[in-house]
């Protein structure tokens, strides 16, 4: 001890407490969950199951699993930017809408013109007409997407049967329908190339950009990414805008498959694209987004509606099946 009395009291070295031994660190245990492949595992139950039921009905053709693959190719094209607004934390109900409307505007156009390269813009002026109206009153009225593209699905459904005058519209263009989805490059279908070039773009945009980034924040959590420098309103605005011109795009690919617009091309698509992208592994609550996932969701749900028709179900049966297959994949979704 210290004989100054105003020298601070100082403990002897033998009674000062040691310092507690660092804990290692426990190890970081590989988490996986089930459900991350969930889509991979019911496609393999679910085809494995057609081919031994439905066998004797020509589901193992190739013929026929070339026309699975034909029939989802659109639907993978808009379910590559459905992700992007679903991962956004966004809806969009009216593509099969928008496509029809496409169908019907690329076809009288051509019909008018003889001009197969003014249809396409005319077909997708549609898709960005319909897109910037849509974004506009979601991202800066901060109207709810599910009320404003219910409403969208509505007036272009109306529009098309209005301008069509309820009858289909040939399409006489060689060239146009042979790009659209009538013709092949080489040994492979038109629609597969159109579908593949959509995933690897959506694909690379999703994981290797910023802006796929700022989607995946803006629908995990608007409030965090708005603070961090995301322009949150401009990615809402965009991310539909996008969705409406691949639409559009996809009402071009059933014009030029089936050789005519109508208004009845994409109906129902909005509720396929929906279960694609689910069922693919992108929440509905936003914050996340899997291309690749939706597209193989897209096959899924053609490979299904496939095998009920071979079983003798109507389209009416396969609706009820495709809003049974989103509740049970929105019920098994993660919410981040």
């Amino acid at each position: 001890m210290s004989s100054d009395p105003g020298a601070p009291a100082t403990l002897p070295a033998r009674t000062r407490p040691e310092p507690p031994e660092p804990v290692p660190p426990a190890p970081r245990r590989l988490r996986l969950d089930w459900r991350d492949g969930a889509i991979y595992l019911g496609f393999a139950v679910v085809f494995l199951l057609f081919a031994i039921l439905l066998g004797d009905s020509g589901f193992l053709t190739a013929g026929n699993l070339l026309n699975i693959v034909r029939q989802t190719a659109i639907i993978a094209v808009m379910a590559v930017a459905g992700t992007f607004v679903i991962a956004a934390a966004q809806i969009d109900l009216s593509v099969g809408s928008v496509a029809g409307l496409s169908s019907v505007v690329t076809a009288l156009t051509i019909s008018a013109t003889g001009s197969g390269p003014l249809g396409v813009l005319a077909g997708l002026g549609v898709g960005l007409a319909a897109g910037v109206v849509t974004g506009a009153l979601v991202a800066y009225a901060r109207i709810p997407s599910f009320l404003v593209t219910l409403a969208m699905l509505g007036i272009a459904s109306g529009v098309a049967q209005w301008i069509s005058n309820f009858q289909p519209v040939p399409i006489l263009d060689r060239q146009f329908t042979l790009l659209f989805g009538s013709g092949d490059f080489g040994p492979v279908p038109s629609l597969l190339v159109w579908a593949a070039v959509f995933v690897a773009a959506g694909a690379l945009v999703m994981r290797k950009t910023r802006y796929g980034r700022q989607v995946v924040a803006t629908g995990g959590n608007p409030i965090a990414a708005r603070f961090s420098g995301v322009r949150v309103k401009r990615i809402t605005f965009t991310v539909l805008v996008v969705s409406a011109v691949v639409a559009s795009i996809a009402g071009m690919l059933y014009a030029g498959r089936l050789q005519s617009g109508r208004f009845q091309w994409g109906t129902g698509d909005e509720l396929s694209v929906i279960a694609a992208v689910v069922l693919g592994g992108t929440s509905l609550f936003g914050g996340n987004g899997r291309v690749l996932g939706s597209v193989v969701g897209a096959v899924f749900v053609g490979l299904v509606n496939n095998g009920l028709i071979l079983a003798g179900l109507d389209t009416s049966q396969q609706t009820i099946i495709q809003g049974i297959i989103i509740v049970i994949a929105v019920a098994l979704a993660r919410k981040k």
